[in-house]
Formats: structure tokens, sequence, C-alpha cells
């Protein structure tokens, strides 16, 4: 049997890896130190072609369907770990065959739930973990796509402002459909419900959990989350015809979540006394796809915000609210932030993205505000925040000597 490579952009150099040796077994200096999530696989990290790779050792059918999975993913533009190849034919030495290879892409800056735990964090770490994974569930029910194996393990997280915003990391077990019943959407809430109380619950054994309350009543916060979001997302709203105020008013609470609507649904009763609205069309990215607009700036939903919140700070400052949105954020992007995002030294840079720094400095900001009981420009802020807060923190875009797969376990295995 010839070994096999599916990709949409084969890299000649996937040819020089061992995939005679099971990946167990792959030496050292060919494997990158990444933090590795609990799975039911054997999974490596390797640096090649200036990437970073991640290779799951898995059934061929399985891979395969996987790697096309997740292409159906981000097709829809759906927070997933990019597919990069499906490797097949594998024999060892000796002649037996081995199991295929499902290889993805390292998302940057991004860590599994238990990396971020083997770090100083503050209580309810727990809480916000939980929030990004039931926004990243409903954007998936809301797309027709069933996981069947929600938990923190098979997800990725990256700083947002504060919070956290969460990225598919297995599709084994997903389906993807035109539409979810109400029965498959609780059969994900309740898969998800579980495995998260046995996760927190390892957390907790190994003293880890920074939260006050018990695993299992933390874990029940996914259903709550869910259900608030799912329900302003989708829920018919009935409003009387001398209220109309309130369509506005939903969409302006729908954009405060984050999305967009597209389409909204509306109609009216024989005799005219009421109207019922419906979103049929509601988009997540609200707030990143304006800055987007504005400045040419690609970053997540809460720092999006947080950057927009800062430029309609800068132009009411100047005065400058009857002038053009776009012109007021082409000098916001070229007098403010980019200045102080190119000031972080180059050994410093990778301790997290542009635009979470900018969150951080402002941040920062309030705090000594609080301390000095002053105003502060963001330049003196920048230059205590580079001296004595920064060198810090850990390394975020590509963490290594973390090995989570050596931290405590106790009462879960995924």
């Amino acid at each position: 049997m010839a070994l096999e490579i599916t990709a949409a952009r084969a890299d000649p150099a996937l040819l020089d890896l061992p995939w005679d040796t099971p990946l167990e077994e792959w030496p050292d200096e060919i494997l990158a130190a990444y933090p590795r999530g609990i799975s039911r696989h054997v999974v490596r990290f390797v640096k090649l072609s200036g990437r970073v790779l991640a290779i799951k050792e898995i059934k061929t059918d399985i891979a395969r369907r996987e790697y096309e999975m997740l292409r159906n993913l981000r097709r829809l533009d759906l927070p997933s770990v990019e597919p990069f190849a499906v490797i097949s034919g594998r024999v060892s030495r000796d002649g037996e065959q081995l199991d295929g290879a499902l290889i993805t892409r390292h998302l940057q800056y991004s860590l599994p739930y238990r990396a971020l735990y083997s770090q100083s964090l503050r209580k309810g770490t727990a809480s916000r973990l939980i929030d990004a994974l039931a926004v990243l569930l409903v954007r998936l029910h809301l797309a027709g796509f069933w996981w069947g194996d929600v938990s923190l393990s098979n997800t990725l997280f990256r700083r947002d402002a504060g919070a956290f915003a969460a990225y598919l990391v297995d599709a084994e077990t997903g389906e993807l459909r035109v539409q979810l019943s109400d029965g498959q959407r609780e059969h994900d809430l309740d898969i998800a419900r579980v495995n998260i109380a046995g996760e927190l619950m390892d957390l907790e054994a190994g003293g880890l959990l920074q939260e006050d309350r018990d695993p299992v009543e933390v874990s029940e916060r996914i259903m709550t989350r869910y259900r608030e979001l799912w329900s302003e997302l989708t829920d018919t709203e009935i409003v009387d015809t001398g209220e109309r105020w309130r369509v506005d008013e939903r969409i302006r609470r729908l954009n405060a979540l984050g999305f967009d609507v597209g389409e909204l649904a509306m109609t009216t009763d024989i005799d005219g006394t009421s109207i019922q609205i419906q979103p049929k069309v509601v988009d997540a990215g609200h707030h990143s796809r304006r800055l987007l607009r504005l400045t040419g700036l690609d970053v997540r939903e809460n720092q999006a915000r947080r950057l927009l919140n800062d430029l309609d700070s800068y132009r009411a400052a100047l005065g400058r609210q009857a002038d053009d949105e776009e012109n007021v954020a082409f000098d916001w992007l070229h007098e403010i932030y980019e200045p102080l995002v190119r000031s972080v030294p180059k050994e410093l840079a990778r301790k997290m993205e542009p635009a979470e720094f900018f969150h951080e400095l402002l941040e920062h900001r309030w705090y000594l505000a609080e301390k000095l009981k002053r105003d502060l420009s963001l330049p003196e802020v920048k230059e205590d925040y580079l001296a004595n807060v920064l060198p810090t923190k850990p390394d975020e875009k590509e963490v290594v000597g973390v090995d989570t797969v050596e931290m405590p376990v106790v009462a879960w295995d995924d």
C-alpha cells in the first residue's frame, strides 16, 4: 500500500515525516512541545515549513470524515481548527498496517483549558470558559451542526478582552444537518453538562480549580447560558402596533450580544393590533465586522467591542461626532492604535495578540488612574505596562513546555 496525502494544498515536506513509525514513538527532535488536551487518540505537534501542525493518529476512514467535516465548518465560517491534510496508507517497517492521521493547523494564541489552569488565573475562569463554549454551541446549532461530544477538552480557547473565544477542535462525532430538532440540541447540552462536570472535578482534585462552588453546579451554567442566548436569537416576540420601537430594540439587543440581524420575519394580525417578529438570519460578529469595515482590523468580538469603545471615546474627546466615521477611524488607527501596538519590543510580542495588548492597556489605565487619582494618557500607561506587567505574562502565541497530559487526571478520561 502506497502512502497517500489528501490536502487542498499538499506540502511536500510532509513526506519527510516518519509515517512508518507509530506517532507515539516519533523522536523528540521533530516534535514541538505544545500543550495537549486529553484525548482518546495519540496527538503530537510538529513544526513544518514555518507552520505548526497538530497530528492525530486515527482510523483512516474517520480521519477523512473529520477532515471533510472541518472543511465544511470552515466554509460556514464557524469557529474551528483548520484542516490541513489526511495521511493514509501508512505501513510500518515490519509491514504492519498503521492507522491514518488527521493533520490540522495549530491555532495561534490558543490553549486547551487544562493549560490555562496551569497558569495563575483569577476566580470565575471556569464560568467564562463555559460562557464561551455556550456561544460556540449556539453558533454550531444555528448552522445545523450536532457535535455529539461537547466538552472543554474538545475546545480551544483564545483570550478575548477579558473573556474567552471558543473554537471546536474535535469534529469526529459531529453531524451537519439542515436544521437540528429541539431533542438533538438538548442531547448536545446534556452531553456538555456531564462532560464539563467531570472535567472540573479533575481540576478540583488536582487543586487547580479556582471556584468556590461545586463543579456539578458550575457545569449547569452551560444549560442556562445556552438557553438564554438561544431564546434571544430565535424566539418570536409579539408587540403592539403602537410599540414599533420594540422591533428596533430587539435588533439592538441582538447587536449587543454580538449578532447581526440579516433578516426579520414580521407578520401582523388581521385587525392590525399586534406584530409578530422573529429573527430569520442571525450572524455572529457584529462588532468585529464593524471594526473591520472601519479600520481593516480583524479581531475577535469582545476585542472589537473594546476597540470600538475607545474609538468612540477618541471621537468624543476631539469633538468630531459630526465628522465622517470612516475618517475618524482612520485617524484613530494611525494616531492611537498602531503606534502603541508597534511599540511592543520583539521579545515581548509573543505574549499576546496586538488587540489583546491594547485591551490590557485600557484595563491598566483604569487601574493606574484609580491608584494615582488622576487621568493618564495611553503612552504613559504603556511605559508602565511594558516595564512591569507584560514581562510577567506567559507567551501565548506558541505556548511550549506545558504538557497538560501530565497534569493530574482523576475522574475524567476523554
